[in-house]
């Protein structure tokens, strides 16, 4: 059970993607947090400390909401809907590393 509850809209298509190496599946136009949120209880590691991060703002203003890609690519989850075969990265020492 994730942080989220989905209460409502349970009829749109799924969507399959993997965050930190588990598949999950999510709805078509969920964002990336809700995806998260709903398959897990925090959102992502703070690089500022040793707290978790579950999102703040919800609309794209705070910056406590960036993930990245496998690929490196920084995402904020809040604001980017979910695409079948994304792959996020929450934790570890390749999310803190901005790409050049």
């Amino acid at each position: 059970m994730g942080r989220f509850v989905r209460l409502a809209e349970t009829d749109r298509p799924p969507v399959s993607l993997e965050i930190d190496g588990t598949m999950v599946t999510a709805l078509a136009g969920d964002t990336v947090q809700v995806a998260i949120l709903t398959n897990g209880f925090a959102l992502r590691e703070s690089e500022f400390g040793d707290g978790l991060r579950a999102g703040f703002c919800l609309m794209a203003a705070c910056q406590d909401c960036w993930v990245w890609t496998v690929e490196g690519e920084r995402l904020r989850g809040c604001s980017t809907e979910v695409a079948a075969g994304m792959r996020i990265v929450t934790k570890g020492s390749t999310w803190q590393i901005e790409p050049s």
